[in-house]
Formats: C-alpha cells, sequence, structure tokens
C-alpha cells in the first residue's frame, strides 16, 4: 500500500492506494474497428422546390384593390368577378396567428378581380381582389 496526500478544491487528502502488480506496464486491450459487409445508403435526391405561385390577375388602372394587412392564410373568399359589394362587406377572412381577419371592401362596386382562393398563403400587400 502507498500513501499519497491529495488537494483537491483546497482540501487535503490522504487516501491509501493498493498497486495490484509487480510495478510493470500493463497493455491496455485493443477494440477492433467494425467492418461493415455493405456500403453505406446513398444519399437522397434533394427535394424539388414548389412550382412558383402565378401571377396575378392585372389590376385596372380604375379599379381599387383590397390589399392584404399583413401575412397569413386565406381560409375563405366570399366574392367572385361579377359580384357588386358595398362598402364594409367582408370579401375574405385571412387567418394570421391564428386569428380570423374579416377582409372588408373600402368601397361600393364591381369585383373584377379575385386573385386569391381557399389555403392561398399571401404577404402584406398582396392584392386579394379589385373592385371598380
Amino acid at each position: 500500500m502507498r500513501k499519497f496526500v491529495i488537494n483537491v478544491n483546497g482540501k487535503s487528502y490522504e487516501v491509501e492506494v493498493e498497486e495490484i502488480s509487480d510495478g510493470a506496464p500493463v497493455a491496455a486491450p485493443v477494440s477492433r474497428p467494425k467492418v461493415y459487409d455493405s456500403a453505406p445508403k446513398p444519399a437522397s435526391a434533394p427535394k424539388t422546390a414548389p412550382a412558383p405561385k402565378a401571377a396575378p390577375a392585372a389590376v385596372p388602372a380604375s379599379a381599387t384593390p383590397v390589399s392584404a394587412p399583413m401575412p397569413g392564410t386565406i381560409l375563405s373568399v366570399n366574392v367572385k368577378v361579377g359580384d357588386t359589394v358595398k362598402e364594409g362587406d367582408v370579401v375574405c377572412i385571412l387567418e394570421a396567428m391564428k386569428m380570423e381577419n374579416e377582409i372588408m371592401a373600402p368601397k361600393g362596386g364591381k369585383v373584377v378581380a379575385v386573385n386569391v382562393s381557399n389555403g392561398t398563403s399571401v404577404n402584406s400587400g398582396d392584392v386579394l381582389v379589385a373592385i371598380e
């Protein structure tokens, strides 16, 4: 048995260690690397990008655009081309941050373009509907 004094975090400890060999170095066993019979699986093909969105219908210069006030998803479109709307009529319902927002007609008139459908993702400023 051999005695040692060890300092740990400022405290001194006296320990006894028993020697189990005659002092000759002992080799540690070496493990062999694993060998696999098959080659690794090939990487999967990268996913293709989704098709770009179709360009929105042209809005006549005399028409008033109804734009998305924030990014979100269209839950319902309540008008179609040719419908007559009054100021304040709900033309679309936009879901943003789990809230349903009614998008209202800013003026009365005839719907000349509908650029979205149910489930369409929109950004702020995207033209949803045009009223003339």
